[in-house]
């Protein structure tokens, strides 16, 4: 038994309905157990813009700071214009450096593939979404005009892709740790190196020294690493059994088409892994069925993968399904292992019949018999 201090961030658009959806499921959930949550409830995004000044308040990353876990409903992002990303300021301020988001199958949710079960592991921090950037005209992006000596056209905007050893490391570590605790068989580094050869080249370099420093099975075809990384010592052995190989991102997309039970745990960097990640979600019937969890040294916070679909605002009409399965996750992290597995035996339970669900996941959208958002959640917490 256990009390669990979460912050609660509540959202904008339909994130406050889907947030009050899964909490209500969450503690069904681990009622059971004889556990219980202690909600720590902020507010951030588009709606609060006017009265605190900000999407992101300071009081939302002190909350996360404190209870070390977090519960996030969608959040606009607007789209080439006014404040950056809450959800890539949240992860930055909080180093949450490992962003975790399955991809898996359930019967009952309409794709053109079954049986899918990958993961996804996308490196958070880094890449071309670190956030630095510089505008058409300004001093920095002349000067970096003016250092590559021709091969950027004047009257460019610029932006820097950064990638650090330390964060590489980290990424790939945290892949071959989630293959090693969820019994997973095969981790596939992606990103695109025979172009990009210094920075994703270095990637593909660091990631061979950890997948050696973990004893794993290269490939055939798959460079081998000069040596295991020498600060790794502590994992020698842990990832016997594991495959590790590589491939390039546009290659990868073809492969995940035609062949994606090949496939099961796949890190990469930021940009891919934003894309790819989507992608997977396709795979498995689309971003409502997709959970997400960003993972620190010290803090994590579980999201859903899509928006926050701001026109089905107070509709109750939108799909919980990707925030009750990010709140699975949630679960399992704070080991609640008992809660987890009845949570996603009640998901699966309902998506399979098919009859207490959203519109979204009926054969005809159209069809009168599907619920709401707050009714499919009473359905899981019926079957758990």
């Amino acid at each position: 038994m256990a009390v669990h201090n979460v912050t609660l961030i509540r959202g904008d658009g339909t994130g406050p309905e889907l947030v009050e959806a899964t909490r209500r499921v969450l503690e069904a959930a681990v009622a059971t157990s004889g556990s219980s949550f202690n909600w720590d409830v902020v507010e951030a995004g588009v709606d609060i813009m006017e009265t605190a000044g900000t999407p992101l308040p300071e009081n939302v990353l002190e909350s996360c700071r404190k209870n070390k876990v977090a519960l996030k409903g969608p959040i606009t992002t607007p789209i080439g214009t006014g404040f950056r990303s809450v959800n890539v300021a949240l992860r930055k301020e909080l180093d949450l450096y490992a962003c975790i988001r399955p991809c898996k199958s359930y019967k009952g949710v309409r794709s053109r593939y079954e049986n899918i079960d990958i993961v996804i592991v996308r490196e958070n921090t880094e890449d071309l979404y670190a956030g630095v950037e510089y505008d058409l005209g300004s001093p920095e992006a002349q000067t970096i005009i003016d250092m590559a000596g021709g091969k950027i056209k004047p009257g460019s905007a610029i932006s820097i892709k950064p990638f650090s050893v330390e964060g590489i490391r980290r990424i790939i570590k945290i892949a071959f740790d989630y293959a090693i605790e969820n019994n997973r068989k095969k981790v596939t580094a992606v990103c695109k190196a025979n172009i990009m050869k210094y920075t994703d080249g270095l990637f593909y370099k660091v990631a061979r020294e950890v997948a050696a420093a973990y004893g794993a099975t290269f490939a055939p075809g798959t460079p081998a690493a000069a040596q295991p990384d020498p600060t790794m010592a502590d994992c020698a052995g842990k990832g016997a059994g594991i495959v590790y190989d590589e491939w390039l991102v546009d290659a990868m997309c073809m492969q995940l088409v035609q062949k994606p039970e090949n496939y099961d745990i796949l890190v990469m960097p930021n940009l891919y892994g934003d894309i790819l990640s989507d992608l997977g979600a396709g795979l498995v019937g689309g971003l409502g069925v997709a959970p997400g969890a960003n993972i620190g040294a010290d803090c994590a916070l579980f999201e859903a993968t899509h928006g926050s679909a701001p026109k089905y605002k107070g509709q109750n009409k939108v799909n919980p399904t990707a925030l009750i399965l990010s709140g699975y996750l949630m679960l399992k992290y704070l080991k609640e292992d008992a809660a987890a597995a009845r949570l996603e035996a009640a998901i699966e339970k309902v998506i399979a019949d098919g009859t207490h669900v959203t519109y979204d996941m009926k054969p005809d959208r159209n069809d009168p018999t599907a619920v709401g958002t707050a009714e499919m959640a009473d359905a899981i917490i019926a079957a758990l």
